[in-house]
């Protein structure tokens, strides 16, 4: 099993950004996290960041017949992209969104989605956690889709 891992625009910042909204732990750290728990499946991990939207539409296009899952933090591109949303319609890889922050707590223009319609689920609130449950996840639909 194979789960691409995408992170949209200001993830490469986490641990310094905003460290009340998404805490202290860097990407490099959630990577390590979800490593670790992708041995206890034998599931392969390609873990990507972005600040180009056309660059994550690009590798969500390069993904059918290679990765059974994508798992999909788009970042602030979740309330505004179509690009992301119609590019995970197009190659119809199953997609899990997920945010470190629970998004329908915040900001009005946070709780809009315009990706959650072309996704499995959404994970969304649990910290770093998010990412590993995200793992959890994409075996369980890598599962169901057999």
């Amino acid at each position: 099993m194979k789960i691409l891992f995408l992170n949209g625009p200001n993830l490469n910042l986490l641990g310094t950004r905003e460290p009340e909204v998404y805490g202290k732990t860097t990407l490099k750290d959630i990577e390590a996290k979800v490593r670790e728990r992708a041995v206890k499946f034998g599931a392969e991990i390609d873990f990507r960041q972005s600040n180009l939207e056309g660059e994550l539409v690009a590798w969500i296009q390069q993904s059918k017949g290679i990765y059974n899952v994508i798992v999909l933090n788009a970042a602030a591109y979740t309330h505004t992209s179509i690009a992301l949303r119609d590019a995970i319609s197009a190659v119809g890889v199953p997609t899990i969104e997920i945010h470190l922050s629970n998004v329908h707590a915040r900001e009005e223009f946070r709780h809009k989605s315009v990706i959650a319609p072309v996704c499995r689920g959404q994970i969304t609130g649990f910290g770093a956690d998010s990412y590993v449950l995200a793992v959890d996840a994409s075996v369980t639909v890598n599962v169901n889709a057999k």
